[in-house]
């Protein structure tokens, strides 16, 4: 019988599941050590619930900006003075039960499918015990939740082990008042006064959703706008969709502490201001789950965030360990834990593989409309980090999105002077998760906006703008040339 290779991956979400079913596909024998279930916080606590909850959000906006518009009569017993009253409602704790099941019933179905690959489960916590041992295998200790430790030995170990919300020492939250992203799915009637504070995609997200469902929300922002990691253009008309709306942006304002009083809570500003609603939601970043793993023992170099530092095939400084997914600090998106995670296996089992190549990566704010963004950035062109021609085409002028009574969005791209080479797009849009895709081809594939606007679309569609965006860089591109 042959020497079969050990794997032992700690850490069930995105890098620990998927690269489990590549290593049993290629004939390893692999364990998976998870707490809390398969799927990890990206199913249970983030990812899945959150977009659940977002679907229903997301139908109330479409009905509440677009009804009248597009010819839709709504009968009940409103009198004429209160006629522009909301006569759509929502039964917050119907919909949180619904995203419970849902990323349960998600959790239930990776664990089938990984087990029926042959992946061994361990329910419990993980760590390394020491350095390698004279022939090269790692230890692994696993603290059962029934209290038992056991011990794996293994050939090679990835980290998958994820992040949890980082928490202010002057904003604790309760779970009731004050609370982090993965506690408002307990919830069960929705924040009349809600106060987010931080605006990336985590805040932005829950901002616009719970505003969408009837809370009247307020924005707490330390930056000079929303989502200021994303383009300036896509954030801009976010930004201007949420005040339209009646969402208070607070632009410049740090929140220095949260406290519940009775049953309210007040957010202290450092400018001496204070704010006050019903509840408060904490969207502060997130901290790495790498402490008391036994890291540094084992060789293990972490930077000062708490991060797994790995190179570009999901190696660490210690020989035969790897690292995926949000513990590393790459980029805190399931596509990419992933692929941290599959990368890390054909790797050590002697694959064929390519490097991470974060350029090709495609990512979305699921926020109304949402912002979807691959390669190269607007930043990188203003920075002088890559010679750039930039074109936006609003999707006012698009005639499909006139039909819906679509206003806001755009479609941009980025391609290379001369060559027409598209390097990079955003696109900010009803769906834009979706119509990112053809632009993510494009990036990975070097096509060219000759070739995108040469290709047909559907008449009339969203998609129609892609092309209609490549005609114009085609057109600037000729005349820079001549």
């Amino acid at each position: 019988m042959g020497y079969v290779t050990r794997i032992v991956i700690i850490g069930g979400g995105p890098g620990g599941y998927e690269a489990a079913l590549v290593a049993a596909q290629l004939g390893a024998e692999v364990t998976v050590v998870d707490r809390d279930g398969l799927g990890g916080a990206s199913v249970l606590t983030d990812c899945v619930p959150s977009k659940t909850l977002i679907a229903t959000a997301e139908v109330m906006t479409t009905f509440d900006s677009s009804y009248e518009e597009l010819g839709i009569i709504v009968a009940d017993d409103t009198p004429p003075l209160e006629r522009a009253a909301r006569v759509v409602g929502v039964d917050l704790g119907k919909v949180n039960r619904r995203v419970k099941r849902l990323a349960l019933a998600q959790s239930h179905d990776i664990t089938a499918s990984v087990t029926r690959a042959g992946v061994k489960v361990e329910r419990g916590r993980g760590s390394l015990e020491g350095p390698p041992s004279a022939g090269g295998t790692r230890t692994v200790l696993v603290e059962r939740t029934d209290g038992t430790v056991e011990r794996l030995t293994a050939d090679a170990v990835l980290i998958a082990t994820g992040a949890r919300p980082r928490e202010l020492e002057d904003a604790r939250p309760d779970g009731e008042r004050i609370l982090t992203w993965t506690q408002v799915y307990d919830l069960d009637e929705l924040p009349s006064e809600l106060i987010v504070v931080g605006s990336g995609v985590t805040g932005a997200e829950f901002a616009g959703a719970y505003q969408a469902l009837g809370s009247t929300v307020t924005l707490v922002s330390s930056r000079d706008r929303v989502l200021p990691g994303e383009d300036p253009d896509a954030a801009a008309v976010l930004e201007d969709v949420f005040r339209r709306r009646g969402m208070n942006v607070m632009a410049r304002s740090r929140a220095q502490s949260v406290k519940r009083i009775g049953d309210r809570v007040e957010v202290a500003l450092a400018d001496g201001r204070v704010i006050s609603g019903t509840h408060c939601l904490m969207a502060v970043g997130a901290i790495p789950n790498t402490t008391g793993m036994g890291l540094e023992e084992a060789g293990v170099k972490v930077t000062d965030s708490g991060h797994i530092w790995t190179d570009k095939v999901s190696r660490t400084s210690a020989p035969g360990v790897y690292a995926a997914g949000d513990v590393t600090g790459v980029f805190a998106l399931a596509s990419v834990a992933a692929m941290q995670g599959r990368i890390a296996v054909y790797h050590f089992l002697g694959e064929t593989v390519s490097p991470l190549n974060l350029k090709t990566v495609s990512s979305n704010v699921f926020t109304d409309p949402e912002i979807a963004t691959v390669g190269y950035t607007q930043a990188d062109v203003d920075t002088q980090r890559i010679e750039a021609n930039v074109v936006k085409l609003p999707l006012l002028r698009n005639p499909r999105a006139k039909m819906q009574g679509i206003r806001d969005g755009f479609v941009k791209l980025l391609c290379r002077p001369g060559t027409g080479i598209v390097v990079g797009g955003v696109v900010v849009a009803p769906k834009a998760s979706e119509l990112i895709h053809p632009i993510s081809i494009a990036v990975d594939n070097n096509l060219t906006v000759d070739q995108i606007a040469n290709t047909f679309t559907v008449y009339p569609s969203l998609s129609g703008s892609i092309a209609e965006v490549a005609r114009q860089l085609h057109s600037r591109k000729t005349i820079e040339r001549d």
